[in-house]
């Protein structure tokens, strides 16, 4: 996996809660990174990274905020948002390092 290349640990897929739910948190050293992953067929209506609305984000950071409150070791970590976009029309994967704040 990607994130495994470039050095991360896994700590969660799909955590869900009532805020939303978060596709994969990560680690990397004393980084805690919160990844949206998008795949998207066509690019019809703007592709994988437009599909992370800002109420998307709300969710995505509402989530973080409970899973913060449910692994208190984590909590001294600093947190970055990144999106893994995806395009079935070629394979391509674009890994966009802090996609909001």
């Amino acid at each position: 996996m990607l994130l495994r290349q470039a050095g991360c640990e896994i700590l969660a897929r799909n955590y869900r809660c009532r805020m939303g739910e978060l596709d994969l948190v990560a680690r990397r050293g004393r980084l805690l990174i919160i990844v949206e992953v998008r795949l998207r067929s066509s690019l019809r209506f703007g592709g994988a990274a437009a599909s992370i609305t800002a109420a998307k984000r709300e969710r995505i950071v509402r989530a973080t905020r409970h899973l913060l409150a449910r692994r208190p070791g984590l909590r001294h970590l600093p947190v970055r948002f990144d999106a893994i976009l995806m395009a079935a029309t070629d394979g391509s994967i674009e890994w966009i390092e802090g996609a909001f704040p």
